[in-house]
């Protein structure tokens, strides 16, 4: 196994100031990405966008003043989201295709993202050549010799067309529909409320006025409770929520349900089988709730479980030759349209669904029930080297098979963009889930094991 000094689940990803996401590195960073994947190319061109970050500018430019040390041309293309440069990397035939951000997380982390030539996420492998090549050149920063190789393009209207080309039909008719929109004070701030009133939406938008440090907080996909008052008070037919990098998408129905991205992914599928368009399978991951699985399972689709992120629902994806998948956060993968999550694209999907079906969110969400599910996250200290050792781990599992019974799940595992275990319990009590889970994260926390319950 090759040990990763940098990269996590997607990209790399910390605390601004704090090394590596700092100029000094993004600077060195940007070297060794021209040294590596961009060696043999024709076009010698980086897209590089970000999220609305008060740190994204800096990072931006730092990037590509490394990137052209290696003689590799940067298009920044600005406030944009992350799905975004996915297809504009191949609308523009670059090299590589880059977002600054750290998604859902709060303003004072941020991170990076890479895209290959075709709009995928970078292999392991190449992350691998990327590491490789960093720790060689901290010893090359002496050799430096940059020339400014790098220029503005608003990229927002290509993007646009390019999601209003994924409507089934190309065309959709929202008029009479009243939709709140919260963009996380995020990347879609400009590009979600325009394309929903072009298309005759009643739009209310909230959390859309970036200031640099308001991005996801207290709004977007982390915290739907604004939305979900929003949508009660303006009585609006559904609210529509994304994350800061708008490749999540959570959504509320007009009673104030939320529908996160199991129940978004069980609509497409039903949707598609209704009308024949449907084969194959989906995927979901080690978080997607049994009420997902046990849901398709009526239907007759096959339900695969990926590992967490969607480069590897991607992969699951590909290897089977199917075109659906999705995380419960609101990943939802649309593989015709899309190798990434791209929440505007997902939430065009279901309101055209909506409109043709003449119906409500909530009542697509008929015929799948969601089981108890709770999520706490417990932070780590800089002592939590190894946070789950086997004792614990084999404790956990003796838990479950004794307080569950088969009849729910318990799912503990680090996460890879933040410093912090997931402690995931599920299961058809909502007390029992509840309590099991605390108790199971006091394990985690103190690193002692509790035979109380």
């Amino acid at each position: 196994m090759v040990y990763r000094k940098y990269f996590g689940t997607d990209g790399i990803r910390g605390k601004f100031g704090d090394h590596p996401i700092t100029s000094e590195f993004f600077i060195h960073l940007g070297f060794a990405i021209g040294n590596v994947l961009c060696k043999n190319c024709t076009s010698r061109i980086v897209i590089i966008g970000n999220d609305t970050r008060e740190s994204g500018p800096i990072l931006k430019s730092a990037l590509a003043a490394g990137l052209s040390c290696s003689g590799v041309s940067s298009l920044l293309i600005g406030t944009i989201p992350t799905p975004a440069i996915s297809y504009l990397t191949q609308f523009f035939n670059a090299d590589v295709g880059i977002a600054i951000s750290a998604s859902h997380n709060p303003f004072d982390d941020n991170g990076i993202k890479f895209f290959s030539k075709s709009g995928k996420k970078l292999s392991k492998k190449i992350e691998n050549h990327i590491e490789k090549e960093l720790l060689e050149i901290v010893y090359k920063k002496n050799n430096f010799l940059c020339q400014k190789k790098y220029q503005q393009f608003n990229a927002i209207n290509q993007y646009l067309k390019f999601c209003e080309s994924t409507i089934p039909n190309h065309h959709l008719n929202l008029k009479g529909l009243n939709i709140v929109v919260d963009c996380a004070n995020g990347a879609t701030y400009q590009i979600a409320p325009t394309l929903l009133r072009k298309l005759g939406a009643n739009v209310i938008a909230i959390s859309c006025q970036p200031n640099g440090i308001n991005i996801n907080h207290e709004c977007g996909t982390t915290n739907i409770f604004p939305l979900r008052y929003r949508v009660l008070k303006e009585k609006a037919d559904l609210g529509i929520a994304y994350d800061g990098d708008g490749d999540r998408l959570i959504m509320i129905d007009h009673l104030g349900n939320v529908v996160d991205g199991d129940q978004i992914l069980y609509i497409l599928v039903r949707d598609r089988i209704k009308n024949k368009k449907f084969h194959g399978g989906v995927v979901g991951t080690l978080m997607s709730n049994m009420g997902l699985e046990l849901a398709l399972k009526r239907l007759g689709v096959p339900f695969l479980r990926a590992h967490i992120g969607d480069r590897n629902i991607l992969k699951a994806l590909e290897e089977n030759g199917w075109t659906l998948g999705a995380e419960n956060s609101g990943h939802i993968i649309l593989l015709e349209h899309s190798f990434t999550g791209d929440a505007i694209i997902a939430g065009l999907q279901i309101l055209s669904i909506i409109v043709h079906d003449n119906t409500t969110l909530k009542n697509l969400c008929k015929g799948i029930k969601l089981l108890p599910q709770i999520l706490i996250n417990v932070q780590l200290n800089q002592e939590s080297s190894n946070p789950l050792d086997s004792h614990i781990v084999q404790h956990v599992s003796a838990i479950s098979k004794k307080i569950l019974a088969g009849n729910g799940r318990i799912l503990l595992r680090k996460s890879g963009t933040e410093p912090v275990v997931r402690v995931m319990v599920e299961g058809t009590e909502a007390t029992k889930v509840i309590k099991l889970a605390y108790h199971i994260a006091n394990i985690v926390k103190s690193k002692k094991i509790d035979l109380t319950i």
